[in-house]
């Protein structure tokens, strides 16, 4: 069988750890799924994130912004208003996401059953 994966794992070189430092970050997953309904305003994500802290929150969205996968508008109004929405980048993550859920819903949530059969067979 041809090797597919590379000798060493870093950032620079490996696409799978390229990928790993933006989706397995602490709440990115969640935010990014979040933001795939559309444009959101931080309050809204903040909740629909219990136990997110608004500094991490805030943290993560620059950090989101920084790589490329999400867009900051922020609109002259009084109050002013400020939305965060999936660029390219970031809906091109959504397939990850989608089989992030399948696999949760298969495996963590609606049959955990599952996961022990499994382990139980091997």
């Amino acid at each position: 069988m041809r090797r597919t994966m590379n000798d060493t794992h870093d950032h620079g070189n490996c696409a799978v750890a390229a990928t790993a430092e933006i989706i397995a970050t602490k709440w990115t997953p969640l935010i990014v799924h979040d933001l795939s309904e559309g444009p959101r305003r931080f309050m809204k994500l903040e909740k629909a994130c219990p136990g997110i802290s608004p500094r991490t929150l805030s943290e993560r969205l620059d950090m989101l912004e920084r790589q490329g996968v999400l867009v900051r508008r922020s609109y002259p109004e009084s109050p002013p208003r400020v939305e965060y929405e999936l660029t390219e980048k970031g809906r091109a993550l959504l397939p990850i996401i989608r089989e992030m859920r399948k696999f949760g819903r298969s495996w963590m949530i609606d049959a955990p059953a599952k996961g022990r059969r499994a382990s139980a067979a091997h």
